[in-house]
């Protein structure tokens, strides 16, 4: 297995100083725009141009890798991602703020996108479930050192914004030298969510639901601990006791949701998630200790949900459908991380930044409702019917490596009839 490491080390390698310098991004800008007199309105909404760039770098990267190529177009979207920071700074004004995220946003889902086709591309069937694991390694790492470096400088100087964007142009250095071979163009994956919701409308409305919560977290939870009287150092705690607590429960809630009817794991998910915001929402001035563990317990639940829901759906979807099913999810979480910034900007003037964690509260709880309701009218997938849980990325600052899902093999299996709705039983699947 190392042996099969070797050719994608340098790609590896790229995408954590990415992950690294991207994460320092997430939480510096809402602090220093904090520092800078921004309105929490304001940067909630730079928070969601992030998120819009990356729908739409989602859609539009792939023509711009099949025109001029994986290294060209690497170093395009690296070269602008790489300008970005250092404008902050310079010209902090919210309209230049929101152009320089959406910029952002819609480069670094290039990158990310890049590396990982090239990734996928020089992977085989038997290797492709450890490299995944791998993967998961690199983010989990890279995107925690990435929230620490926030302590090595003051973030109302320029250093960390230097720091930031020197990281993303040392990326370049690895791409640019690897010898693997260049994948071939990335294809626009067509996505039908009427379909997607008929397949598996828990995982669908679930993937919007960890958007609409999660993308507040990454936006303004940094201006939440700052007002919560945390310093730069307890800021940076306070973001890697969530991303750890997600880490954690990958694995155990994952493997528990292969030996039961996922919904109900989704069910105690979204209670727990909920009760994680509602601790950190009515003691925001708990002091740096008992922050840290209710973010944790936030992140806990709040960063595994996605993972189970993409594994719901994969219960319910072919063999061939599992990339596209996958993509479709990711743009829903996109979309659902822009649209719950944009709803909290314009209600915590009134009610403080508390309001980030009682809004995913009460999502959270509505949303296990739905879940609740699907369980009475649509009977789980048998066990044997099941896909394996596979824990994919739990940061917001790259895409899920959909295509190294080793599930997405489909190289000497037959597709396996699947039902039209959710909770049919695949072999009996009819209209109703």
């Amino acid at each position: 297995m190392a042996r099969s490491l070797a050719p994608l080390f340098s790609l590896l390698l790229a995408t954590a100083i990415l992950l690294m310098g991207n994460g320092l991004q997430g939480t510096l800008i809402p602090v220093r725009g904090d520092i800078d007199d921004f309105s929490d309105m304001s940067l909630g909404l730079i928070g969601a141009a992030y998120f819009a760039g990356f729908v739409f770098g989602c859609w539009h990267c792939p023509r711009v890798v099949q025109s001029v190529g994986h290294i060209r177009s690497f170093a395009v979207f690296a070269s602008i991602a790489s300008a970005t920071p250092l404008i902050h700074p310079l010209l902090p004004d919210v309209g230049v703020w929101l152009l320089l995220r959406v910029l952002a946003g819609y480069c670094f889902a290039g990158l990310y996108m890049v590396i990982e086709s090239w990734i996928n591309e020089n992977s085989s069937n038997e290797t492709r479930g450890w490299l995944l694991g791998v993967y998961l390694v690199v983010n989990l790492t890279s995107v925690t050192l990435g929230q620490l470096l926030l302590n090595l400088s003051a973030p109302e100087g320029f250093a960390l914004f230097i720091l930031a964007s020197v990281l993303t142009s040392v990326a370049l250095v690895p791409v640019s030298l690897t010898r693997s071979m260049q994948p071939a163009p990335i294809e626009s994956t067509k996505i039908d969510f009427v379909t997607l919701w008929r397949v598996t409308p828990v995982s669908t409305l679930g993937c919007l639901i960890v958007g609409m919560t999660s993308g507040p977290f990454w936006t303004l939870g940094p201006v939440f601990a700052r007002e919560a009287g945390l310093d730069v150092a307890g800021i940076s705690y306070f973001m890697t006791a969530a991303i750890l607590g997600g880490a954690v429960a990958q694995i155990p809630l994952g493997r528990l949701s292969d030996r039961m009817d996922r919904r109900w794991v989704i069910w105690a998910i979204c209670i727990g998630g909920a009760l994680g915001a509602l601790l950190l929402a009515i003691f925001q001035g708990g002091g740096l200790v008992p922050l840290l563990i209710m973010s944790a317990i936030f992140g806990f639940f709040a960063l595994t949900l996605y993972s189970i829901c993409i594994a719901h759906a994969n219960d319910h979807a072919d063999r061939s459908q599992f990339v596209t099913v996958s993509s479709g999810l990711l743009l829903l979480y996109a979309l659902g991380a822009v649209i719950g910034p944009l709803m909290i900007s314009f209600i915590i003037p009134y009610t403080g930044t508390w309001f980030v964690f009682g809004f995913a509260a009460v999502t959270y709880v509505l949303f296990s409702g739905f879940v609740v309701a699907r369980i009475l009218v649509k009977a789980p997938v048998p066990e044997e019917q099941r896909e394996d849980f596979v824990a994919v990325p739990i940061s917001r600052t790259g895409p899920a490596p959909v295509e190294l899902d080793p599930r997405t093999d489909t190289e000497d299996n037959e597709a396996a009839p699947s039902p039209d709705e959710e909770d049919m039983p695949a072999a009996e699947s009819s209209r109703s």
